[in-house]
């Protein structure tokens, strides 16, 4: 079943806020604020691991780095495209839109949780290659794995950060919903070499989500997300940056 894929990593998302819900009410809010922090300074390996293994290379037996001008330049445009647009400021709207329609309008980390969740779970190369293999294919086995992922990541954010984190399944089930409907038509755009360029840039901005979650909100993470679509046309110029 085409689609399959999106619906399960969607109801582990929901599965893993309301284990979330259920924990959380049990922590005190200094084991709330550690949950959090814990959960902060993983994201940054996960970040920090993706984002070297994208720029460090062995070369001649010993290990050097590359690709910092490509990420420089990536991260620096899209952040100017993602400010004239705002979508940080999208995000937060709909995210203050869902509190008060889901009757949690005194819920003050709402959207702080639903914006810093749905943005770890929503931005990686395994959602995109994930939904392109369940639309064509109809394997939803990346997708599956994830979704085990996701599970854990939104039940840990959810007992530090609140109800909000549990509305991160929407702009997942968006998200990879319309990727396999249009699968056939992205998977030409999806070489190799544009993989490794979403992997890297989307490992940068997950760093920066891990960021937000040890030292508060630093960074708008949601304004860098363009950097990601320049990453995937940067595979296909003609010079390597």
């Amino acid at each position: 079943m085409i689609g399959l894929g999106t619906i399960i990593n969607t109801v582990c998302i929901i599965a893993g806020g309301f284990a979330g819900c259920f924990f959380g009410r049990y922590l005190k809010d200094s084991s709330q604020d550690t949950l959090c922090k814990a959960c902060g300074v993983s994201t940054l390996f996960i970040g920090s691991a993706g984002a070297m293994e994208g720029m460090l290379k062995i070369e001649n037996g010993a290990l050097g780095s590359g690709r910092s001008m490509f990420v420089v330049i990536c991260l620096a445009l899209g952040a100017f495209i993602g400010e004239i647009i705002d979508i940080e400021e999208g995000f937060e709207r709909f995210g203050e839109w869902l509190k008060i329609k889901t009757g949690n309008a005194k819920d003050r980390d709402f959207v702080n949780g639903f914006v810093t969740a749905s943005l770890t779970v929503c931005i990686g190369a395994m959602a995109i290659v994930g939904s392109i293999q369940d639309g064509i294919m109809g394997d939803y086995s990346i997708l599956a794995t994830k979704a085990i992922l996701d599970l854990i990541i939104i039940m840990v954010m959810t007992c530090s950060m609140g109800k909000g984190c549990v509305f991160s399944a929407i702009p997942v089930f968006l998200f990879e919903g319309v990727m396999t409907l249009l699968a056939r038509l992205i998977k030409p755009v999806m070489t190799e070499a544009a993989l490794m360029n979403l992997s890297l840039i989307g490992s940068v901005l997950i760093f920066c989500v891990g960021i937000n979650l040890v030292w508060g909100k630093k960074i708008r993470v949601a304004n860098l997300l363009p950097s990601v679509v320049l990453a995937v046309i940067g595979a296909f110029l003609p010079i390597d940056i």
